[in-house]
């Protein structure tokens, strides 16, 4: 069921739905979220079997304001107040030590929780409503089957699920990609996922600088080395090669598509093509949404122009990686 998110009454609706331990679909800044409350194992549980995502593999915990997240850790670190203070509502993810006993199913069962306050206002509106309903925080990671594209429409989700489940409509995503995440329950803060804030950025409100992940970092959401995948094979390519394997391709009948911002095809091309931003922010905004609309027009592979190296394209190219190795 697709319900507005600018009508009060589908806010309240989908706030008793958390409250009763069902499953709501609700947008953020940065993609559409499958939510249940964070508080009740049996209602996490449902996220798992809907998805089909392994219970191990952690959630992240939606808060409605920043002051509610503490409530979930056993010790809220110097670097995650920082972080929080300085980008909180908005597309950040920390990871901190679990409090004994709570959250236990969101968490996979891990020591480690990861939380985040998000800033769209359709988000805020139910976390908020939820909470007058007891409910400290919702668990949601991304509305869409395990491993696959992740959805920045109420549609893409509405595709993935069927009619069956609640979800309030609140527009395109802004951002595109999921949110960074900073591991910050170590001696030292690690950035597991690059998102729309870069390193530099997190750097500078963290105060230090950040590591990189490796063996004894917690699991976080999103982090598998294969995820955001299309059904068709995808293939990151660096833009001369692709220019190279698409005039050797010539009149080939491969079912193939294209995603590409310096390389564009001949005219008169029969093969499927979309043109990348060549702004990053932009490029994530429309990342998963033109995926989504290759990948429905049936192609075997799509070839996906290497993103430039620059900083500002870290969460872009690390998605198309993670697509890439699925």
């Amino acid at each position: 069921m697709l319900l507005s998110g600018d009508e009060r009454s589908a806010i309240e609706r989908a706030a008793d739905t958390l409250a009763a331990g069902e499953l709501v679909a609700f947008p953020t800044e940065t993609v559409y979220g499958l939510g249940a409350r964070a508080d009740s194992d049996a209602a996490v549980a449902g996220i798992f079997a809907l998805k089909g995502r392994p219970s191990d593999h952690p959630l992240i915990v939606h808060v409605a304001d920043p002051s509610d997240a503490p409530a979930f850790a056993s010790r809220w670190p110097d670097v995650a107040r920082r972080l929080t203070d300085s980008l909180w509502p908005g597309p950040l993810t920390v990871i901190v030590p679990r409090a004994a006993r709570v959250a236990t199913a969101a968490a996979g069962g891990h020591d480690t929780i990861g939380l985040r306050c998000p800033s769209h206002p359709v988000a805020r509106s139910l976390l908020a409503a939820a909470r007058v309903r007891g409910v400290p925080g919702v668990a949601a990671p991304s509305a869409n089957r395990f491993g696959r594209i992740s959805p920045t429409r109420a549609s893409h989700v509405v595709e993935e699920f069927g009619d069956g489940l609640l979800v309030i409509d609140g527009g395109d995503c802004q951002v595109g990609i999921e949110s960074a995440i900073v591991d910050c329950s170590g001696a030292h803060p690690v950035l597991l996922r690059p998102g729309q804030l870069g390193r530099a950025r997190l750097e500078a409100a963290a105060g230090v600088a950040m590591g990189e992940p490796d063996a004894q970092s917690p699991r976080a959401s999103g982090t598998l080395e294969a995820h955001y995948a299309p059904r068709a094979r995808l293939r990151l390519m660096p833009p001369a090669l692709l220019n190279t394997a698409l005039q050797m391709l010539g009149d080939s009948a491969l079912k193939l598509a294209v995603y590409s911002c310096s390389v564009r095809l001949p005219p008169g091309s029969l093969l499927r093509w979309r043109a990348m931003p060549g702004d990053p922010d932009r490029a994530a905004h429309e990342l998963f949404a033109t995926l989504r609309e290759l990948d429905a027009e049936g192609p075997d592979l799509i070839w996906v122009e290497e993103p430039p190296p620059l900083p500002a394209w870290d969460g872009v190219r690390d998605r198309l990686h993670r697509a890439a190795a699925a």
